[in-house]
C-alpha cells in the first residue's frame, strides 16, 4: 500500500473516532464510530489481513452498528447541547492518553520486535502443524505441513473449538441487552 493511502486511511480512523468521542448527537456518533471502523478494514486489508477486515466490514460496521442504531433510536435519546464542557475530565483524558502513547513507544522501542519484519521472521509451519496434532481437522494440518498458511480455517478452528462457550456468552449478552432495552423503552412510555 503506498504511504498516502495509509495515512489517508489512517486520518480517516482517527478522524471519525475523534468525532466519536466529541460528538453531541448518539445518532451522529454511532455513524462516526461505523467509519471509523471502516477505516480501520482499510487498514487491515492493507497488512494483507483480508479476512479480518471483511470480518470488521460485516460484523462491526454491520450488525453491531445496526444494534447500537436501534438501541439508541429505540431510546430516543435526545442530544447534549445545553450541557457544557468538563474541563477537569477533558484535561485528565488528555494526559493519560500522553502517558500510554508514552508507555507504548518505550515498550515497542525497547523490545527486538521493532526492528524485524514480515520478510526477517519466518513462519514455523511445521512445528505449528505438530503441534495442533489431532486436535485439529485434518485439513488444516496438512495445509500447515505443505507450507501454506490457512488463516480462516485456523480463525475458525480457534474461534468455535477453543472459544466457543465465549462466543455464546457473548450472544446470550447481547440478546439480554437489546432485550433490556427494549424493556426499559416500554417502561417509559407507559409512565403517565
Amino acid at each position: 500500500m503506498p504511504p498516502l493511502l495509509f495515512y489517508l486511511f489512517a486520518l480517516i480512523t482517527l478522524g471519525f473516532g475523534f468525532l466519536v468521542v466529541t460528538g453531541r448527537n448518539p445518532v451522529t456518533c454511532a455513524l462516526a464510530l461505523a467509519a471509523s471502523f471502516v477505516g480501520l478494514a482499510a487498514l487491515f486489508m492493507s497488512l494483507d489481513a483480508y479476512f479480518i477486515g471483511v470480518i470488521q466490514i460485516l460484523v462491526y460496521a454491520g450488525a453491531v452498528m445496526v444494534l447500537f442504531l436501534f438501541i439508541i433510536m429505540l431510546l430516543d435519546i435526545k442530544s447534549e447541547e445545553g450541557r457544557p464542557m468538563n474541563l477537569p475530565a477533558i484535561l485528565s483524558g488528555v494526559v493519560l492518553a500522553v502517558f500510554l502513547t508514552l508507555q507504548i513507544i518505550m515498550v515497542v522501542g525497547g523490545t527486538d520486535l521493532a526492528k524485524k519484519t514480515s520478510q526477517d521472521t519466518p513462519l514455523a509451519l511445521a512445528d505449528a502443524a505438530g503441534k495442533l496434532g489431532k486436535a485439529a481437522l485434518p485439513t488444516i494440518t496438512n495445509d500447515l505441513k505443505a507450507g501454506t498458511l490457512p488463516d480462516a480455517k485456523l480463525i475458525g478452528f480457534t474461534l468455535f473449538d477453543q472459544y466457543g462457550f465465549h462466543l455464546q456468552v457473548i450472544g446470550l449478552l447481547l440478546l439480554v441487552g437489546t432485550i433490556g432495552v427494549v424493556v426499559l423503552s416500554k417502561r417509559e412510555r407507559s409512565a403517565p
